[in-house]
């Protein structure tokens, strides 16, 4: 199959710039600009010189393999991506009458106009293409993060969704952040970007204090970072809307993946004036937003009848203490039962 300086037009109509960006392969035709009866050469001069431009070509593959350090597999996977939105094409793969190729998704937003060469696309597939691609083996995108896999081309894209070397979204709640990185660079973006409080230890506290307890339209979170046992957790506070009740919250996440969260375990509880309500759980890993921790309630909730109760006096001011503590759940392989590893 070839392509010929495969290129998406920004022009068409119907298409918007943003949408359309421009990919050019770089694989040179060789009769290109010239149509094959308009040579005025002889016949043998003419054959030897497609001769050549064959011979050219074959040198040209051998030297992007070989200098450069491409293998077939990669070149391939290049042809595998689209055009148009530069992804991964997967079955069913679109192609025009003269060979250029799109994923289905670009096909509907092209109009069913081809956006290298404007033909028509019609229905017809590349079967050619997604049988090759049945045949390859890559590895995982995330290879240079850590990931040793190596997989299936139509099983990779599977596996990357939830492979554990994947990069961490940025856990800050307070507003629409899209980092994204390991956890040490988190853990530096948190402090240096979001201005977030950092502390050492397996024990915490937080006070929150507001002069109106029944204004809670606009909702008021917090976030601390502490270190524990070698690793990250961070320390949610929020007060928001449940329902018609306003209500607060305080929950951990824990800076990795969940199987190494269920290592820990991590205890909360507030209280005052003779009264005392506590929350035992397990941390949740960071791969769940902060919003599915907060709308599965997964961590202490206090109701404001209930807060007030802690903050005593005329009840018109909040005050709440949340304490807690972290420890680490070890196995006992004599025992059998798990025993708590507390920081001292």
């Amino acid at each position: 199959m070839e392509y010929d300086n495969i290129e998406c037009v920004s022009s068409i109509d119907g298409l918007n710039e943003d949408e359309i960006h421009h990919h050019n392969l770089h694989h040179p035709n060789p009769h290109h600009g010239h149509h094959p009866f308009s040579s005025s050469k002889p016949h043998n001069a003419t054959n030897n010189a497609n001769n050549s431009n064959m011979a050219n070509n074959s040198n040209m593959a051998n030297n992007i393999v070989g200098a450069t350090g491409i293998t077939p597999a990669t070149s391939v996977h290049e042809l595998l991506e689209c055009p148009v939105c530069t992804n991964s094409m997967y079955p069913p793969i679109h192609q025009c009458q003269n060979g250029h190729t799109l994923c289905s998704t670009c096909k509907a937003r092209v109009h069913n106009q081809c956006p290298t060469c404007r033909s028509e696309l019609g229905d017809i597939r590349c079967l050619a293409l997604e049988k090759v691609a049945e045949s390859l083996e890559l590895p995982c995108k995330y290879y240079n993060l850590g990931c040793p896999e190596i997989f299936p081309y139509y099983s990779k894209l599977k596996h990357e969704a939830a492979c554990n070397f994947r990069p961490y979204n940025c856990p800050y709640a307070g507003s629409e952040c899209s980092v994204v990185g390991d956890i040490p660079f988190l853990v530096a973006h948190l402090r240096d970007d979001h201005k977030v409080d950092m502390h050492t230890g397996c024990t915490f506290n937080h006070r929150y204090v507001k002069s109106n307890p029944r204004e809670v339209e606009n909702a008021t979170w917090m976030l601390t970072v502490f270190h524990s046992f070698g690793q990250y957790f961070c320390l949610h506070f929020e007060a928001f809307q449940l329902g018609m009740a306003p209500v607060y919250m305080a929950f951990l996440r824990f800076m990795g993946d969940e199987a190494e969260a269920r290592n820990y375990s991590y205890s909360l509880e507030v209280g005052a004036n003779g009264r005392k309500l506590t929350w035992e759980g397990t941390p949740r890993s960071i791969r769940d937003s902060h919003r599915k921790v907060r709308d599965s309630h997964d961590g202490l909730i206090i109701q404001r009848n209930m807060a007030l109760f802690f903050s005593g006096g005329d009840r018109k001011e909040l005050k709440l203490r949340v304490t807690g503590r972290v420890w680490k759940e070890q196995q006992n392989p004599d025992a059998g039962p798990c025993i708590q590893n507390l920081c001292s």
